[in-house]
């Protein structure tokens, strides 16, 4: 079921009126309807893997109530290792089974060996490694007795399920939302309308800014090998602002969806391409994700306060281990290794934590160099993002060679003005609203009240304008 479905305009409001005039009574009961929600919307992808949602939930649940209980160390670390064991371990069957056995197969070749190698047609569960990361801070937190097992199954099953962050983020803890989850509820008018907008602000990403992106990406990448230079910049240009409206649309919708249930869920995107350097850029894009790195991974190596040995392997390793996360293909891992790069010298210079304000906070435009900061941040990602899209390394490399010919002078053949400025009228509402969480959480409301209508409705006729196929959110296949 996709948010950007009729199937989910129909789901949505019903859950909304029993959740706020059925099972009003109390917060227990407004749980068992979230957790039934949140099982029929997993269910409504594909049933057979509802059993792994359950499965995973049931061995965090006890696991980390044995954790607590245990008496020694020995039994703590037993149950421990063996959450964590199978989680990955199904994380590892399901998304990586096959990378590895063909990796294998490819490395032995090239020694003049043969093997032969048994691959499986395996489907990834949507949303596996996502409600997996949820279990395992939360299995991680008890163990090193951060917080203390939920007893209620009920309250812990909507945390690891709750539907609107379920399949693709944000990547939640138990500290935040596990006590929103155990406390009653009240309905917020103000709340609700601004859930509502924040939703349209995401479906306006989705629908009319990814979307259309893709249909340009997908030709020219698609067919990068036939196109002038000039074509495969607007291509990577394209998918720069497919891949952001794409995942930070579905952020979007999802809190939006959330504050209409009482429910405030973590923040996922803060305008990153108003980033002046790529650590700026990190601590914008996929926040949950990069601190869930941060906190379970790079501090427990480490993190920044050993020697420059240190600095440097850990830095690699978060960034690698990332571009993994995303998926089986040497092409994310090099994502992670380029974007390490990148960031090497700012954190060997200690300048990686320079820009922490908004950049150009109260004021129309940036500075001359604020706005250079900015450009080549964004080309540096955009050159990025050609190796999360290529299909292989090799398609990768044959890309960026494609780009620096005599042909990236010339006029594209591939050029979507109305695109273009679908794009350019998005920076700009997107720039005027970047003090706040969401684009359109303030914007207009000193605007004369037609005006503000008008662009309000704006906004709906072009989703509706272009809403045609339903097409999947792109972080679905993570």
């Amino acid at each position: 079921m996709l948010f950007n479905s009729i199937n989910f305009a129909i789901f949505l409001p019903i859950v909304f009126l029993l959740y706020w005039f059925v099972f009003n009574k109390n917060y227990k009961s407004q749980n068992i309807l979230l957790l039934v929600s949140s099982y029929f919307f997993y269910a409504c992808w594909d049933y057979r893997f509802l059993f792994l949602l359950v499965f995973s939930t049931l061995l965090d649940y006890f696991t980390g109530i044995k954790m607590h209980e245990s008496t020694t160390i020995r039994m703590k670390k037993f149950w421990f290792w063996l959450s964590i064991s199978v989680n990955l371990g199904f994380l590892g069957f399901f998304k990586y089974y096959n990378f590895f056995i063909t990796s294998f197969s490819d490395a032995v070749t090239n020694l003049g060996l043969h093997v032969d190698v048994w691959t499986l047609k395996v489907i990834l569960p949507v949303g596996i490694s996502f409600y997996t990361f949820h279990g395992l801070s939360y299995v991680i937190d008890i163990y090193y007795d951060r917080i203390k097992p939920e007893k209620n199954f009920i309250d812990y099953s909507v945390f690891v399920s709750f539907f609107p962050l379920l399949v693709a983020g944000p990547i939640e803890r138990a500290t935040h939302l596990l006590p929103q989850i155990q406390r009653e509820r009240k309905f917020n008018y103000q709340e609700s309308v601004d859930g509502l907008r924040q939703i349209l602000w995401g479906l306006f990403k989705k629908i009319v800014i990814a979307d259309n992106c893709a249909q340009y990406a997908n030709i020219i990448f698609n067919d990068s090998a036939h196109q002038s230079g000039s074509n495969l910049v607007l291509g990577a240009f394209f998918f720069t602002f497919q891949i952001y409206c794409d995942f930070s649309g579905y952020s979007d919708i999802a809190l939006g969806v959330a504050r209409l249930f009482g429910i405030d869920l973590l923040r996922n995107f803060a305008f990153p391409y108003f980033s002046r350097d790529i650590a700026e850029f990190w601590r914008r894009w996929h926040i949950s994700l990069s601190t869930w790195f941060r906190d379970y991974l790079y501090i427990p190596l480490g993190g920044s306060k050993g020697g420059t040995w240190m600095k440097v392997r850990n830095t690699f390793i978060i960034f690698l281990v990332s571009g993994f996360w995303h998926g089986s293909n040497w092409t994310f891992v090099f994502w992670g290794f380029l974007n390490a790069l990148y960031f090497l010298p700012i954190l060997l210079a200690k300048k990686n934590r320079n820009n922490m304000e908004i950049v150009a906070l109260g004021k129309l435009a940036p500075t001359a160099k604020e706005f250079v900061s900015i450009l080549f941040t964004f080309m540096l990602t955009m050159l990025a993002w050609i190796f999360f899209r290529a299909n292989s390394m090799t398609h990768a490399f044959s890309y960026i060679a494609g780009i620096f010919t005599k042909s990236l002078l010339t006029k594209p053949s591939i050029l979507p003005l109305s695109l273009l400025v679908l794009i350019l009228l998005f920076v700009l509402v997107e720039w005027f609203g970047r003090s706040n969480k969401y684009a359109l959480e303030e914007l207009g409301f000193k605007w004369n009240r037609a005006f503000r209508w008008a662009f309000y409705y704006t906004i709906v006729l072009l989703i509706i304008f272009f809403m045609g196929k339903e097409q999947e959110f792109i972080y679905f296949q993570f």
